[in-house]
């Protein structure tokens, strides 16, 4: 993968999925911006889909 590639693929993630994301939105709410954070992070497979593309870009600049 190339680096444009990936940060393309994380872009289209964030717009289709995170932007306007119920969950993250009701979370805010009630339980604060850390909470919600944490959630995305922890237990959302979009997190966990961000994650391994951030690793992916890491590699891409490492070399």
């Amino acid at each position: 993968m190339n680096k444009m590639t990936v940060i393309s693929e994380i872009d289209d993630l964030l717009e289709t999925y995170c932007d306007g994301c119920f969950i993250k939105r009701e979370l805010k709410l009630n339980g604060g911006k850390t909470m919600a954070h944490r959630f995305c992070i922890n237990s959302c497979t979009v997190g966990d889909q961000l994650q391994f593309l951030g690793q992916e870009l890491n590699k891409v600049k490492m070399k």
